[in-house]
């Protein structure tokens, strides 16, 4: 099994900004998918350069006959589904920056051993670590007003687990993960609920000043991002039966910023560096 590591990508240094997506629950195959929401996600990943996206699990439905969901109404079957999915996304294939997985891709390699987001992430060319990345996004110039010194995001995304119905009872699946991630960006898929909010934590700046033989040293604070992401999933079927809230269709758009950006002055406090999310 593999240990616990970082990914990471260096775009242009010319990007001021970077526009993220992560790409999840999809459940093609399933007769509620929207394929219309997620092909006109693709294409703004594709119009807009410095648009970027993350993929983080259920992109197929890969129903089978001991699991939730109708497997005689499903659309193709598990190998269809992941082959039309990667035709959907190899146009993007250069913007594609890692990949896990998801429960439903689960389902086929707890009953067959065969990994179906394995084949994904190899036919895009991307990393791939199943149960989640911490990913190092580095883009821009000037960091620390040092030329050739990019800006550096740090960005933890898993797919999820789980039921919950509440927005709260989702929302804190992901609150949890900052608990003991080091990231400016915790992120979960799953629960079909776009959910945006900050959180704060204390890191010690390790430098410091001697005086009468003690050091001593600034503690500041660290702001988090925690994001729930949207589903590709139309009301009716199993959620109605069970009686879950309709899946969010929106996808969430988050924005990492330098002073360079145009979007700066969202950002009052004149931070470092800002993380801004648009529903």
């Amino acid at each position: 099994m593999e240990q616990f590591r970082w990914y990471g990508s260096t775009l242009p240094a010319h990007f001021s900004e970077i526009k993220l997506v992560i790409l999840s629950d999809l459940h093609y195959g399933n007769p509620y998918c929207s394929e219309k929401h997620f092909l006109r996600t693709v294409q703004f990943i594709k119009d807009n350069e410095n648009c970027y996206c993350l993929l983080n699990g259920d992109l197929a439905e890969s129903c089978i006959r001991t699991s939730v969901g109708d497997i005689y109404r499903q659309v193709g079957t598990p190998d269809d589904q992941k082959k039309q999915i990667v035709d959907w996304l190899l146009p993007i294939k250069s913007k594609v920056l890692g990949m896990t997985t998801g429960n439903h891709e689960g389902r086929i390699y707890q009953m067959a051993g065969t990994d179906i987001s394995a084949y994904i992430a190899e036919r895009l060319e991307v990393p791939y670590r199943p149960d989640g990345m911490l990913y190092k996004l580095s883009f821009g110039d000037g960091n620390n007003y040092t030329q050739g010194k990019p800006y550096v995001f740090w960005i933890y995304y898993t797919h999820g687990y789980g039921g919950a119905r509440t927005k709260a009872a989702k929302a804190v699946k992901a609150e949890r993960l900052s608990h003991w991630q080091m990231g400016d960006i915790c992120a979960m898929s799953h629960d079909h609920e776009v959910n945006v909010a900050p959180t704060v934590r204390f890191e010690a700046d390790p430098r410091g000043s001697e005086s009468n033989g003690f050091i001593s040293g600034a503690v500041r604070e660290k702001r988090i991002m925690l994001v729930k992401t949207n589903a590709f999933v139309k009301f009716g079927g199993y959620a109605e039966r069970g009686g879950f809230s309709p899946s969010d269709l929106s996808t969430p758009v988050i924005n990492l910023l330098t002073p360079a950006s145009e979007m700066w002055q969202m950002c009052p406090d004149r931070p470092t560096q800002g993380v801004k999310v648009f529903v």
